[in-house]
């Protein structure tokens, strides 16, 4: 029998870390081709801290809680939904309201739980890799050998792109800043961790002969430099940018090397291209956990009730990988 009710936190006014607290809502209406998640923990993300500062909203008809990717176990399923059952292991791809003891998920945005992975740490598989796996590899030739540049190695982005890139056979540089962090990315699988605040990556980066792909979450500056690191003919994919949107550059040297700069956000592509991704890391990224060759990077797990605190965490880059959050102890 579910509950009417439902805990969730809830973002009081858009504002610091400090605007997240403990609330109570309905749980949501079932669209015929959604699951109901019965949450077992959530996972926190850029575009969270985002939206919570009052510059990412919702798209139309999402709910407007925070959390884009959730584990748990199905609680209901809808009328044309095929391939779910209650009682299901699942994860899943959100547009909103993972923030929640229960979530209404797209069925086809949603994946099992792979081998070996625990119920709590699944809960930061989905959005990175979704967004990842879409922005750097789906579709496209991955030749072995090439370098990908990654910019924030030790965030939730950066150490599933490392873990990706290496594991198929990619040479990977990456930037990040103190000797624990540095040791991290190289755990799992960077060849070179680059000091951002001691070391410059773009001499270090064309000294090995230039980047063939660059995944960058920093902007500002970086953007001209990414341009002089970057081989010719190489592709540079922008993601978010923590250090401005706004930048001067110079489109010579992008035409001179033939470069390709891109960018995107998840949230705004259409159920079609999510269900696409959702198929192909089932098929193709999904069995690499039971093999024991890529693994989750779960830092820490905190409550609903300390949401500030996981917000906080974030913002200040004081982690590694994943942050979760859990409705464990919501009342």
């Amino acid at each position: 029998m579910l509950p009417e009710t439902m805990k969730t936190v809830e973002m009081r006014e858009p504002g610091k870390p400090e605007v997240l607290e403990m609330g109570e809502r309905p749980l949501p209406d079932l669209r015929p081709s959604e699951v109901l998640i019965k949450v077992e923990a959530a996972g926190v993300n850029g575009p969270d801290l985002v939206q919570r500062r009052g510059h990412y909203p919702p798209p139309k008809g999402a709910s407007d809680l925070l959390g884009l990717e959730v584990s748990g176990e199905v609680a209901a399923v809808g009328g044309a939904v095929t391939g779910w059952a209650v009682g299901d292991a699942i994860c899943g791809l959100t547009n909103g309201g993972g923030y929640a003891e229960y979530v209404a998920v797209e069925a086809s945005h949603c994946l099992p739980i792979p081998g070996g992975v625990g119920r709590v740490d699944a809960a930061g598989l989905c959005e990175t890799y979704f967004t990842v796996w879409s922005n750097l590899f789906l579709n496209r030739e991955i030749v072995e050998g090439d370098m990908l540049l990654v910019h924030g190695g030790a965030g939730g982005i950066g150490s599933t792109a490392i873990q990706l890139a290496s594991q198929l056979g990619m040479r990977v540089f990456t930037t990040c800043t103190g000797a624990e962090d540095m040791a991290y990315v190289t755990d799992l699988g960077a060849e070179r961790a680059i000091d951002f605040k001691t070391e410059d990556f773009v001499p270090i980066v064309r000294e090995a002969g230039g980047a063939n792909l660059i995944l960058d979450i920093i902007g500002g500056d970086y953007v001209a430099r990414n341009v002089k690191a970057a081989s010719p003919d190489a592709r540079i994919v922008q993601l978010a940018f923590n250090a401005g949107s706004r930048v001067e550059i110079d489109l010579m040297p992008i035409m001179l090397k033939r470069l390709v700069y891109t960018g995107s956000t998840l949230r705004s592509r259409s159920d079609a291209f999510k269900t696409e991704v959702a198929a192909d890391l089932k098929a193709r990224v999904w069995p690499l956990f039971a093999e024991g060759r890529l693994a989750t990077q779960t830092y820490k797990v905190f409550p609903f009730a300390d949401a500030t605190a996981a917000h906080s965490m974030m913002e200040q880059a004081a982690h590694r990988g994943k942050i979760l959050l859990t409705p464990q102890g919501a009342d």
